[in-house]
């Protein structure tokens, strides 16, 4: 009897179940897409109740279709897209309000006053991350604050706060497991990453009751078995990381120094920097990479807000494409010097600017300015993107010694050659391009004893193709300091 282990990866647009081998092999895949919400400018939310839906539509989809029992799977692994923030009620695990995105700004305004009172210096030293609307604390203040009798609820102790992990986790054991891990608790802006811990300093400032939040534990750990009326009932919950820290361990980036880059909705950039925890001096974020067995470590993260998501925006609001594959081909027939920027500030802009009020834009419009122009801005945008974050960690004195790109648009051959041409580095695309899954397999496997080291995990590490840069500095440089001015211009407007 063949055996697999099972991830739920809940990602930004879409909910996935799949189905790995204990060599790290894709067995099968479930995908449902759900609606995003948008209540206001800059506003983005979920319905919970369509994230459950389509985490468990998938998980029973891809048990049924493949003829695989509950009894085959060795554990369970849950990534999730992070920050996003539920509050829900104790006794009925019915959600108070929408689930608050990510990529949501409309606590800019709290976090402009918390940064003009002085507060940022305090909240980066115990947190590692700046103080934007980005991060979960705003947000859960936004629900205490907006929502009737939400803050009284709260300090009775009748509300649960969880990232989507700690949902899914409640909701997939019955609520019997309010626990999160260390990486999705670094993402709060509530969690100490020196001493973690919930901090109370940080609980006072935001004006969140700690009883609104779950136990944190490592990544690898017993998370509590699926609930008896849910697909793979009995099965143990055994892995938690956010997708992008999953990914930097699905990608083994175990050593200090190697870093990953994934393209999906948004792009981040994680370098593993081992068991310093080290401050940027670029605006970048330090943060928990995984934590297992007790031990934390560490990484500085660069995350844009906007990255497929161009690439969703050219296809569904500006209709310039029916297909996102359509874009590899356009971007061939068109010169990488056409003139045109786009800058994808829908949401603001991420490190290292941390600008939440800047709002897209594009540059270089002349009446020769078509759809395969505009396009291939769209893809260049984002490796531009990945260019500001390499030269900020530059600065910062590291430079990745690796790069594993993963995502949706790693599928993209010149998405990626233009991406080592325009860093002047080395990427690496794996066989496996699905590693936010992959990693929570991979943790999943090594608490079930599937895995007895990381050693052995990582040689099921397989590179599919590697992209070289060919391009000249001269023009490397001439095309990025384009892109610069693009971003100064967006700035001042």
């Amino acid at each position: 009897m063949t055996q697999y282990l099972l991830a739920i990866d809940q990602g930004t647009t879409s909910s996935r179940a799949i189905l790995f081998t204990r060599e790290g092999q894709i067995h099968a895949v479930e995908q449902q897409e759900f609606d995003q919400i948008y209540p206001d400018s800059g506003w983005v939310e979920h319905d919970p109740e369509a994230i459950w839906d389509t985490v468990v539509a998938t998980c029973k989809a891809v048990l049924d279709n493949n003829g695989v029992s509950a009894d085959q799977i060795l554990g369970t692994g849950i990534t999730n897209q992070r920050e996003t923030t539920i509050l829900w009620d104790r006794v009925t695990g019915k959600p108070v309000h929408n689930a608050i995105v990510w990529q949501d700004r409309r606590t800019a305004g709290l976090c402009q006053q918390l940064k003009e009172d002085g507060h940022e210096p305090a909240v980066t030293e115990r947190t590692g991350l700046l103080i934007d609307p980005y991060f979960s604390a705003t947000k859960i203040r936004w629900v205490l604050d907006n929502v009737p009798d939400a803050r009284e609820r709260a300090e009775r102790g009748e509300l649960a706060f969880g990232t989507v992990d700690t949902f899914l986790l409640w909701r997939l054991t019955g609520g019997r497991s309010f626990l999160t891990d260390a990486t999705n608790a670094s993402r709060t802006m509530l969690f100490n990453i020196h001493e973690q811990r919930w901090d109370p300093h940080l609980l006072e400032l935001f004006g969140i009751p700690g009883s609104l939040l779950p136990d944190v534990r490592d990544c690898a750990s017993d998370f509590g078995t699926i609930a008896d009326d849910l697909p793979a009932a009995g099965v143990t919950i055994g892995g938690i990381a956010g997708d992008q820290q999953a990914a930097l361990f699905g990608q083994t980036c175990f050593a200090e120094g190697t870093a990953k880059s994934t393209y999906g909705t948004g792009c981040f950039l994680i370098l593993n920097t081992g068991d310093r925890a080290l401050k940027s001096s670029n605006r970048l974020l330090t943060t928990v990479g995984y934590r297992l067995n007790g031990r934390t470590t560490y990484a500085l993260e660069g995350s844009i807000f906007i990255a497929g998501a161009a690439i969703q925006w050219l296809r569904d609001g500006l209709s310039l494409i029916r297909m996102a594959d359509e874009c590899e081909m356009l971007a061939e027939q068109t010169p990488v010097d056409h003139g045109v920027y786009l800058v994808p500030a829908f949401t603001g802009l991420g490190a290292p600017h941390w600008d939440p009020k800047a709002r897209g834009a594009m540059f270089g419009l002349t009446r020769d300015t078509g759809i395969k122009e505009i396009v291939t801005a769209g893809l260049q945008s984002v490796c531009y993107q990945t260019k500001d974050l390499q030269k900020a960690m530059e600065d910062d004195g590291v430079r990745p010694i690796a790069l594993r790109v993963d995502g949706g648009m790693v599928v993209n051959n010149w998405v990626l050659k233009f991406l080592a041409d325009i860093l002047g580095a080395t990427v690496d695309r794996p066989e496996v391009i699905e590693t936010t899954a992959l990693g929570a397999a991979f943790l999943a496997g090594l608490q079930a004893g599937v895995y007895k080291d990381l050693e052995e995990i990582e040689k099921l590490w397989r590179c599919e193709r590697r992209f070289e840069p060919t391009m000249s500095k001269t023009d490397r440089d001439r095309l990025y300091a384009g892109w610069l001015e693009a971003v100064r211009r967006l700035q001042q407007a």
